[in-house]
């Protein structure tokens, strides 16, 4: 075969099915061939290793990382080594890294407007403060949009006087400006905002004993409820915040300290954990839906990085059986549908453990991978009138039709489809951030709602919890769940089953 020169690329390479090679799924000869991959780790290695085989594997061949000596594998490799490794071993699957992303839902600018005098162009001055005392709100992100159907505008981020000058091309007029405050505001949207004299935006202040949707429906649970069980929160890290208690987890991120599970500093893993586990009581603290949960930490998002590979998620998946997770929540998605994330799920629900994933957030678009697996319970996200100030960024996800309350309703940037299992509270939803508390929307919230949900419904089913941890098991707990769901009045496919109640 002609070698090509294409440079070398990250594969996952997977046993025959599942996470790991067992005789019951793989050839006699696949077991020691993927223990013996485990150690190709140098140029050196990689020679010994294909002069075994009969390889011609070039020397920067390199195995990464390793879920298990028997188990899959990130390897650095060219596409013709990948082909002589599947030669080797046919029941090898070799696949590509993808990526996937905080399913949190954020709008940005994708196309910058631009001036025919874009050097001399005025900037537009944006001014954010406090509208309890005006103080200047820093670090807030501004995203304004001159063309919002195309994505078109300018965005920044307030400095210490609250001030971000933005380049609009001389607009006259913002289509729509969207605030992000970093923590401790409701963000806030505005439409068709006059842009000749600068904008002035002010901010509500976040209290915590405030009503938001998912308190409307669960109210404030007492301690302890949830004891029994363990949830693995698969995302950004968890922690460290005074309403958390963190009982354990790792970093799969390949290359970082595999005991660095705490918060990469987005802050969306730990406002997942808070909806779930928080301990804190209000207006002191903030409290989520199963406080007596054991609560461990994945992180499968790199430090700065913003994209978690289908490997990093596996082994996440993976540890989080090992460590007897009993709901694993995953607020992530958008990538493309991938073997190596969809057995870690199918193991996951053969070993007892059921996985909550978020529907993704494109605007009524498909459900995103991994939620659209059948094995996980895809979330979309509802919202409910009244439960987030006037003026809030909130205001702009209500969309028809209504439920059968016709204060509710599915989120307008929720993704829909028959694949949804459960609805979930996912608009404006406070939570724990790193350095305080926030609201956030997406079907990110809305996951680790039903996951809160099926822990605290779970700890009150002992025979269900104390049955072998194999795939009845996982069927029993998805079949309470999904029974517990009530009927919201919307279509089959905006809100499955319904929403979780008691």
């Amino acid at each position: 075969m002609a070698r090509s020169r294409a440079k070398p690329q990250q594969f996952v390479v997977l046993p025959t099915r599942g996470l790991r090679a067992t005789p019951q799924t793989s050839s006699a000869s696949l077991v020691p061939f993927l223990t013996a991959l485990t150690n190709v780790r140098t140029a050196k290695s990689a020679k010994s290793f294909a002069s075994d085989l009969g390889l011609e594997m070039k020397p920067n061949f390199k195995v990464l990382d390793s879920i298990r000596e028997d188990g899959a594998k990130l390897v650095e490799m060219t596409a013709d080594t990948a082909k002589d490794l599947h030669a080797a071993e046919p029941g090898l699957r070799i696949v590509p890294v993808v990526w996937y992303q905080p399913a949190v839902c954020r709008y940005e600018v994708e196309t910058r407007v631009r001036s025919a005098q874009a050097a001399a162009a005025v900037k537009t001055e944006v001014t954010v403060t406090s509208d309890t005392d005006g103080k200047p709100v820093r670090g807030a992100t501004v995203v304004a949009f001159t063309d919002f159907e195309n994505r078109r505008g300018a965005q920044g981020v307030t400095n210490a006087q609250g001030v971000v000058r933005l380049s609009l091309g001389g607009a006259a007029t913002v289509e729509r400006i969207y605030v992000y405050p970093k923590l401790g505001f409701w963000g806030t949207l505005k439409k068709n905002v006059s842009a000749r004299r600068g904008i002035e935006v002010t901010l509500t202040p976040v209290t915590l004993d405030y009503t938001d949707a998912l308190r409307y429906y669960y109210g404030s649970t007492p301690d302890g409820v949830g004891q029994g069980v363990t949830v693995g929160i698969v995302d950004t890290g968890v922690g460290p915040h005074p309403d958390l208690l963190v009982a354990g987890g790792m970093n799969t991120v390949t290359g970082e300290d595999p005991n660095d599970f705490g918060d990469n500093g987005a802050g969306h893993g730990t406002h997942v954990g808070g909806i779930v586990a928080a301990r804190g009581t209000p207006p002191q603290g903030i409290r989520g839906l199963a406080p007596g949960v054991s609560l461990r930490s994945y992180r499968v998002f790199g430090k700065g990085g913003s994209g978690a590979s289908n490997f990093a998620i596996a082994k996440a998946i993976d540890q989080a059986i090992i460590d007897h997770c009993d709901i694993i929540n995953m607020s992530l998605g958008g990538g493309p549908s991938d073997p190596a994330t969809q057995s870690a799920v199918h193991d996951a629900r053969q070993q007892g453990c059921v996985v909550i994933a978020a529907a993704g957030n494109d605007g009524r678009g498909k459900v995103s991978f991994p939620a659209a697996d059948p094995l996980c319970v895809a979330v979309s996200a509802m919202g409910r009138k009244g439960t987030f100030p006037k003026g809030s960024l909130e205001e702009g996800e209500v969309k028809a039709p209504p439920g059968t309350d016709t204060d509710e309703f599915i989120a307008a940037f929720s993704n829909i489809g028959p694949e949804v299992d459960l609805t979930g509270t996912g608009v404006g939803i406070l939570s724990t951030v790193p350095d305080g508390y926030a609201p956030m929307s997406g079907t990110s919230m809305a996951s680790p709602a039903v996951a809160g949900f099926a822990a605290r419904l779970l700890s009150q089913l002992p025979a269900v919890l104390a049955m072998p941890r194999n795939q009845d098991r996982s069927d029993a707990i998805a079949k309470a769940l999904l029974q517990s769901a009530k009927d919201r009045g919307f279509p089959a496919e905006m809100q499955g089953n319904g929403l979780p109640l008691p």
